[in-house]
């Protein structure tokens, strides 16, 4: 543990590790060796160079590499992994027989070095039980998680304020990262998986909301250039368009998610139509959001009420259709679970679940709302808390 931490976070860190250390013994697992930054911060409070060795009985162990001078109880520098071994063997802990490494996170010559450690342990895979883990939120994170929301949701409005005619959608949304930023927002956007990359949000005009984008956001956008093809594409805003603004809001190192719809002057009428109809999807979804209801009993809930309401042909895109409506809201905008097709999870009380009905109108652009919800035992509470009506500049 290091020092410099309050109570309240040593109490929930402890909790952090006795719901990891459940979960290794249900495994069947001695120990669980932590490098990838998101695990990092999630079992130790803070990013370092190094590892968490966490065994399945009794304290982990802080291996730091860097930064240099980090102090605290059963905090030891390293050179290099290779000695923690002999770092476990001089404090009385065992070697361990089976331990589990971040398959997810860790290249293959890092997962090859790591497995070599521990010569005589089986190696196997620990992302899954750390997303598992990191599904269900502690007090603590919940906590943040409020407190990011609330801020998040008084950062929406201003966005207005930098708005000026003429303004293509690239100059609207660096105005906008600058309000966010200036609010306290990290501006860091973590995303899980080697494939998806982006820059704070995405801010999505005209016809730009359906086009399709290699990556796996519910809405893409063609980007400003081919090494990042997501989000903007540098058209200027006009008279008629729907302007969908997803920033996502990092204060104190967790992410929430919150999209405003924006139109430059009045709409078409079935843009207004299809927004209210995603307004109230993202109701229906919060009502029946009970711990235990099936992620993807609530993802048809959706279809349905968009087919209901003869809008099925532009709900989640166009020509490329997003598969879910919502996703797990954490240290990474994309946690655990998936609320999507073919989705084997359920919910529990403590997820942080972003709901993002949207859709796509020819001539118009992207409408609809996402807010980011906490799972309570009488369904989705919203911790995102702003006006989800489209605001016309």
């Amino acid at each position: 543990m290091f020092t410099g931490y309050t109570p309240e976070l040593i109490a929930d860190l402890r909790l952090r590790w006795s719901r990891m250390q459940a979960a290794l013994c249900a495994d069947g697992a001695d120990a669980l060796l932590i490098a990838g930054n998101v695990n990092l911060f999630y079992a130790a409070g803070r990013v370092f160079m190094g590892f968490v060795y966490l065994p399945a009985e009794g304290e982990p162990r802080f291996f730091v590499r860097r930064p240099v001078g980090l102090q605290g109880e059963n905090v030891t520098t390293i050179r290099k992994p290779e000695q923690i071994p002999d770092l476990l063997h001089a404090v009385g802990l065992p070697s361990p027989r089976r331990v589990l490494l971040e398959t997810d996170d860790l290249t293959h010559s890092e997962w090859v070095r790591l497995s070599n450690v521990f010569r005589s342990a089986e190696c196997a895979d620990g992302s899954a039980l750390l997303r598992r883990c990191r599904a269900v939120k502690t007090p603590y994170e919940i906590k943040v998680m409020k407190l990011t929301g609330s801020r998040h949701a008084a950062v929406i409005p201003q966005y207005a304020s930098v708005y000026e005619p003429g303004m293509t959608d690239q100059a609207w949304s660096v105005e906008m990262f600058h309000v966010m930023l200036k609010a306290g927002s990290l501006g860091l956007f973590r995303i899980a998986g080697g494939s998806m990359e982006g820059f704070m949000g995405t801010v999505l005009a005209g016809d730009n909301g359906g086009a399709a984008s290699p990556y796996d956001f519910a809405l893409g956008g063609a980007g400003l250039h081919p090494s990042l093809p997501v989000g903007q594409c540098g058209v200027r805003l006009e008279r008629g368009m729907a302007v969908m603004v997803d920033i996502a809001a990092n204060f104190h190192g967790y992410l929430t998610d919150c999209t405003r719809t924006f139109s430059i002057g009045p709409l078409a009428p079935r843009a207004y139509e299809a927004h209210q109809v995603a307004i109230d999807i993202q109701h229906a979804l919060a009502a029946a959001g009970v711990p235990r209801a099936r992620c993807e009993a609530l993802y048809e809930l959706a279809l349905n009420m968009a087919a209901e309401a003869g809008l099925a042909d532009c709900f989640m895109g166009l020509t490329q259709k997003a598969k879910f409506i919502g996703h797990g809201v954490g240290i990474v905008i994309n946690e655990q679970p998936v609320l999507g097709a073919r989705s084997p999870d359920t919910l529990a009380e403590g997820m942080c679940i972003a709901l993002e009905p949207k859709f796509v109108i020819p001539g118009s652009g992207a409408v609809g709302v996402e807010d980011t919800f906490l799972v309570t035992p009488h369904g989705m509470q919203g911790i995102t808390p702003c006006d989800p009506a489209i605001i016309e500049l």
